[in-house]
């Protein structure tokens, strides 16, 4: 198999693109670096289609490997033959060189291997070549022995080395596979246990359910998969037997006059049912697992992207609050870096309700530090104390507060990483920091969560572990490189993140940092301990000193380009200085943006894209992507679930996205959902295509539960 070739049509891309890029893997550069750095030898290729492209190599490689294997193992049962091996050869999935491979696995011992220890292979082959004069009984009698006492032994022998052929011959299996999918339903019942009532609940829907096999929903595979494991459900393929039955006659039989065709009729049924079926219905529901896994990760993915590039409420002085009852609500300030000020506690709720003090606590702080924004965490309590925090705002008109979801403060308290940063404090305490702190910089702070803890997902317990931790990892590695990291005060988790640097580099990073004060250059880097020349190369692009020596590190140009991008700035009539000079920024934006990249290129001997992308670094020094995006929604008043009326129009934050829709924080203490048939007038295939988490939405009420507290929302209105 020509790999590059293959890939290039999948991608539906140049192969030299495909070659260019494999070999810049195979050097070891990252992903975010070649798509940002090596444009002129990808062809321009995005980190989403370099990712692809990478996952599809690791395949087609183990593919090609796995080719190799088995031809080796075959060949040492010299069982191998030239048909066979061009068959393999061109084998383009693991599941058809598994289904190749079959008939020569080394299995346990079986009926069949049983009846041909007996002697029975011949009398078997026999009968499969479907003869007209065969006389069955004459030709059983031949080998009756010791071990094969009567006709009916033999007879039985047989059927059983061709029903195990049957079912392992691997056009069979994919003829009767195909019919399973296409035909086959997936069909869950009740499964009755006493002691597991409540939990059975969750899956009422599910207790007489039947849905085709080609069209069930991935979240419907992954909750049945759930009630399944939870012991609650017994499921199973349920496909017309006779389908499958007749489709291997069809494939098996040659000649209908000949004797042999009742005990052949016989073999095939028995393969069916005792040994094809079982495996072929595994086989399915393993497809459909891995199908809506990759589809739930993928899910994740989006959301966990979404989340992580909200943008950062800059200048501001926060109070955060972790809400509770009995405990109290543990509360901290930080200043407008993040910086730690003050922690506490107060007790507004029950059983102590000391709301007038908890009030005048929050006020004196207000005071104090001047705080602009209380953050809340939406945890117990939640409600409660956006009632106490509008009480406070009532007489600070120009404080303003946010809710916030505090999915993994709780996993980041107890973290080692926070440990570390707070060693003195209580877990408690540890989380109200984060939930102040994410909402100043949610990528700076969120990447000391493990992602998986972050709450954006759907059955993220019920995937493959390993699959969404790999998955999640280059997500949160993206959305770090793409927005780039200040080298000076970025954390050990947040520089882990960026290209090149491994977490153990990252440490050295921080370390090189507290005893030279700062970085001055990013030549710097090259001091650190165990950042050799390709990490160097890697991670500089993505590492920004906003006040450092050259005005250059506070770009997204790499250092390797700092030539061409002096003599840009000299055609331009600028020096690389004249960048730190605020009242010379916009004359240089002004002047950047008449320069023709194509001549650029041309007159300096360099890649176009290259060109666009240092004039496009230039004319931005210390940009952050974030802050084109909208800011989230700040209150200064409490709305109650009962307030809501069918027909308000509200505007909300999506918090969550789906499969079925999406769930929009209105500002009550449910948030709403938005049906995918609600979002839009056109059809959409998925609600990712319309919204992503941390979108500012207008929305209208459509219904309100009370009972179990579910608001339904349109945005068709």
């Amino acid at each position: 198999m020509d790999i590059s070739k293959q890939i290039a049509q999948e991608l539906g891309i140049k192969e030299t693109q495909v070659i260019n890029t494999i070999n810049l893997l195979d050097e070891g550069n990252t992903i975010p670096f070649i798509a940002r750095y090596r444009k002129e030898m990808t062809g321009e290729l995005d980190e989403l289609t370099i990712r692809k492209l990478s996952e599809r190599l690791s395949y087609l490689r183990n593919l090609e490997n796995r080719k190799d294997e088995i031809i080796r193992l075959i060949e040492e049962q010299e069982k191998l033959t030239p048909e066979l091996t061009e068959q393999i050869k061109q084998a383009t999935t693991l599941q058809e060189l598994e289904d190749l491979y079959r008939p020569f696995r080394p299995k346990r011992r079986t009926r069949a291997s049983i009846a041909k220890e007996k002697g029975l292979e011949p009398l078997a082959e026999t009968l499969l070549t479907q003869e007209n004069d065969l006389d069955l009984e004459r030709l059983s009698e031949q080998y009756l022995n010791e071990k094969v006492s009567t006709i009916e032994v033999a007879k039985q022998g047989a059927l059983d080395i061709l029903a195990e052929k049957f079912a392992d011959d691997p056009a069979i299996r994919q003829a009767v596979r195909q019919l399973c999918f296409d035909k086959g339903y997936m069909v869950s019942e009740q499964k009755a246990s006493e002691d597991k009532e409540d939990i059975a609940k969750e899956f009422t829907m599910y207790f007489e359910f039947r849905e085709a096999v080609k069209k069930i929903p991935p979240h419907r595979i992954l909750a049945i998969n759930r009630g399944e494991k939870l012991d609650v459900l017994k499921v199973k393929i349920d496909v017309d037997p006779e389908l499958c039955i007749s489709a291997m006659e069809r494939m098996i039989i040659s000649n209908s006059n000949s004797p042999a065709i009742s005990w052949i009729l016989e073999a095939i049924k028995d393969g069916f049912q005792r040994l094809l079926f079982p495996s072929i219905e595994r086989e399915i529901r393993n497809a459909l697992t891995e199908k809506a896994e990759e589809h739930a990760i993928n899910i994740f993915g989006k959301n966990l992207h979404s989340l992580l590039m909200q943008p950062p409420v800059r200048g501001k002085k926060v109070l955060g609050i972790d809400p509770a009852y009995r405990t109290g609500c543990k509360i901290v300030a930080v200043n407008a870096y993040g910086d730690l000020l003050k922690t506490g506690t107060i007790y507004p709720h029950e059983p102590q309700n000391n709301w007038d003090e908890s009030i005048a606590v929050l006020q004196s702080w207000v005071d104090e530090f001047n705080i602009d924004l209380i953050v809340i965490g939406n945890g117990t309590a939640s409600r409660e104390s956006e009632l106490l925090v509008a009480d406070l705002i009532k007489n600070n008109p120009s404080l303003q507060y946010l809710v916030i979801n505090e999915a993994g403060a709780s996993v980041y308290s107890a973290s080692d990483i926070a440990r570390e940063e707070f060693p003195e404090l209580d877990v408690s305490i540890r989380g109200a920091i984060s939930i102040a702190r994410r909402v100043q910089d949610p990528l700076a702070e969120l990447v000391k969560i493990d992602p998986k803890s972050i709450g954006v997902g759907l059955y993220q317990h019920d995937v493959n572990q390993k699959a969404l931790s790999t998955t999640l990892g280059e997500v949160v590695e993206s959305c770090v490189n793409y927005v780039g990291v200040e080298l000076n005060s970025a954390s050990v988790p947040l520089l882990r993140y960026v290209a090149g640097l491994s977490a153990s580099v990252a440490k050295e990073v921080v370390n090189y940092r507290r005893e030279n004060q700062a970085f001055r250059t990013r030549k710097e880097l090259k001091k650190v301990k165990g950042l050799g020349p390709k990490a160097f190369e890697q991670c500089a692009g993505f590492l920004r000193i906003a006040d450092g020596d050259n005005p250059l590190d506070n770009t997204a140009v790499h250092p390797e380009s700092y030539e061409l991008a002096e003599e840009v700035l000299n055609l331009a009539g600028f020096s690389v200085d004249e960048l730190q000079n605020p009242e010379k920024l916009e004359a240089i934006k002004e002047k950047l943006k008449i320069l023709d990249p194509k001549e650029l290129a041309s007159k300096l001997e360099a890649g176009e894209p290259t060109i666009r992308d240092i004039l496009a670094s230039l004319a931005q020094p210390g940009r952050d992507p974030r802050d084109e995006l909208p800011p989230p929604i700040f209150r200064v008043d409490v709305m109650k679930i009962e307030d809501l009326k069918p027909g308000m129009v509200l505007k909300g934050t999506v918090q969550n996205v789906v499969d079925f829709g999406a769930f929009v924080d209105i500002g009550v203490k449910r948030s709403g959902l938005v049906h995918i048939s609600q979002i839009s007038d056109e059809f959409i295939k998925h609600p990712t295509d319309v919204l992503q988490v941390g979108d500012i939405v207008d929305v209208q009420v459509l219904d309100v539960d009370l009972q179990t507290e579910r608001i339904s929302l349109t945005m068709r209105f």
